[in-house]
């Protein structure tokens, strides 16, 4: 069918309001008629992301959640502390859609792209949590046959971040990376493509237990930063990998500094003169994430040549062109099985999602404790 007419189906809404209170609810809205170049898919499954999470919760107070409504059309409430409004004015009293990626099977396409019909595919386009999403072709990611909704749930952000931190260290001219909470699905299939690569990578993590899931997995250079030699430890490592490029999630305290001033300790190590301006070496770190929301404070003790800024995998791949952004698509389509795939602590329906339990637990962003939402949970048809 070209077009599923009168169509309808549930998706998951958030809307924070003037007077500083969070509306999270389940509302039914009738999907638009196509045009030539869009696909309808059946969400069959969507990764709740930390990326997710800003617009899903905003910067709510988990602990004052409220629940209303039915079993099957809860409602949540929460407060906002006044100080953290100003931060969300462009969004206030609008009810808005959430979900940046998933996958499901197209029930309906445009006169244009009718191939697609019944195929299995992953997207990143806003709203996918619901049952079902209007999605440009040119959005969505082709799986391979066999390839199941959870398997390709998470096609999108966390592997092309991925890519994008290789392709990004390559055309800066680095030759190798440090990334902090490294132990996160992410992080994980970063150190896949990288030991797939030969690249050099440098881990961060915050505990002995997440040191473990990476050795796990085969990663040579692992730091638990809250170990009295993670410094010594750190630029040790930095000698060997010669890395000059890392990328935070973390980006408030004082992580960032030490990272570059261990950078500057690594590279006079091999340094035959001195400079009063320090090494000229660029150093440089990305800041993609931000699991701490204090200040980034850093003691320059690394010389002139440095940089911190922010990174973003969307406009990166912007920024690369269309041809490009193509190749690492096409990447992540060969090894979504392998090099790019994720686990899930849970499978949960979109009113499971508004569980007062199940939010402080995903908003924790815990790792390990990655959320899969099936909007189709518990209902006939509903698979993974």
């Amino acid at each position: 069918m070209a077009n599923a007419t009168n169509l309808s189906g549930l998706e998951l809404r958030s809307k924070i309001t003037s007077s500083g209170t969070l509306e999270l609810s389940l509302e039914q809205v009738t999907l638009p008629v196509l045009a030539a170049d869009e696909v309808l898919i059946r969400i069959e499954a969507s990764p709740i992301n930390p990326s997710d999470l800003g617009l899903l919760l905003g910067p709510a107070d988990v602990s004052t959640i409220r629940v209303g409504g039915t079993v099957d059309r809860p409602t949540v409430t929460a407060s906002i502390p006044q100080a953290r409004m100003a931060g969300v004015v462009a969004r206030l009293d609008q009810s808005m859609a959430v979900g940046n990626e998933g996958a499901g099977v197209v029930v309906s396409a445009g006169a244009g792209v009718q191939a697609l019909l019944g195929r299995m595919l992953a997207t990143r386009t806003f709203g996918m949590y619901a049952q079902y999403r209007v999605a440009k072709a040119t959005d969505c990611l082709v799986t391979p046959e066999g390839t199941t909704a959870r398997q390709a749930a998470s096609a999108f952000i966390n592997p092309l971040t991925v890519l994008g931190m290789i392709e990004t260290m390559r055309r800066e001219g680095h030759t190798a990376l440090v990334h902090t909470a490294a132990a996160s699905n992410l992080g994980q299939m970063l150190n896949r493509a990288c030991l797939a690569d030969g690249i050099a990578l440098v881990n961060i993590v915050r505990s002995a237990e997440q040191a473990a899931i990476l050795r796990e997995i085969g990663a040579r250079h692992v730091l638990d930063s809250t170990t009295p030699a993670f410094v010594a430890d750190l630029t040790e490592a930095l000698v060997e990998t010669g890395a000059t490029l890392a990328f935070d999630a973390i980006g408030g305290g004082t992580l960032i500094g030490t990272i570059l001033a261990c950078m500057e300790a690594a590279i006079d190590r091999k340094a035959t003169t001195y400079n009063r301006y320090g090494s000229s070496v660029h150093k440089q770190v990305y800041i993609y994430g931000g699991l701490d929301t204090r200040p980034t404070e850093i003691d320059r003790k690394f010389g002139i040549a440095w940089g911190v800024g922010g990174w973003l995998m969307t406009w990166f791949m912007e920024k690369i062109g269309p041809q490009d952004a193509q190749r690492l698509r096409d990447r992540v389509a060969a090894e979504l099985t392998t090099t790019f795939a994720s686990k899930y602590v849970a499978e949960i329906s979109l009113a499971e999602a508004l569980s007062p339990d199940l939010i402080r637990a995903y908003s924790r962003r815990a790792t390990g404790e990655k959320y899969l939402i099936v909007p189709h949970k518990d209902m006939e048809g509903g698979r993974v």
